[in-house]
């Protein structure tokens, strides 16, 4: 702030939303903030609830840029977080890339239904990672809500539920 009124220079406003790409727009449905609970688990760990925030945005680019984070619910403490890019094609499949906090990438491959407002995703490759082998995450939005589930599999583990929230729009 230098201005004599307290106000910031004009360079240092935030510029207008950028214009949607046309590439993105089938999946508009997912922009924007998502709060929500949701619960874990997985033979070899402990059931668990959480708390969640999912961030979809776009930069007028035709991609979408993607953050998650998770929260222990009772004790507010940061438990997961991960980010990445959504690129959706024309033809209705999606490339997704995801860093997690955990050191492990996803490249995953998949399908969007616009008008169901249904995302499914299945990894390609799982990388830096000694026993998770395969991650599959499908989303849809009913009645305004972000429902997801994330499957998993591993080394000693076949493909099954590992993760599953509802969200809201804030």
């Amino acid at each position: 702030m230098d201005g004599a009124d307290g106000s910031c220079p004009a360079s240092l406003s935030s510029p207008p939303p950028p214009p949607l790409h046309p590439a993105i727009a089938p999946l508009i449905f997912l922009l924007g903030k998502w709060r929500g609970e949701g619960e874990g688990g997985f033979p070899t760990i402990n059931s668990f609830a959480y708390g969640e925030e999912l961030l979809f945005s776009h930069s007028g680019k035709p991609v979408i840029a993607y953050t998650q984070k998770t929260w222990k619910l009772a004790s507010g403490e940061p438990m997961h977080a991960e980010s990445g890019y959504w690129r959706p094609k024309p033809d209705g499949t999606i490339e997704v890339v995801i860093a997690q906090s955990t050191g492990l990438v996803e490249v995953q491959k998949g399908s969007y239904d616009a008008e169901n407002m249904i995302v499914t995703l299945h990894s390609e490759l799982v990388g830096n990672a000694s026993k998770v082998k395969e991650i599959t995450r499908d989303f849809s939005v009913v009645n305004d809500g972000l429902h997801y589930v994330v499957r998993m599999a591993t080394t000693h583990h076949g493909l099954q539920p590992h993760l599953k929230a509802l969200l809201w729009k804030v």
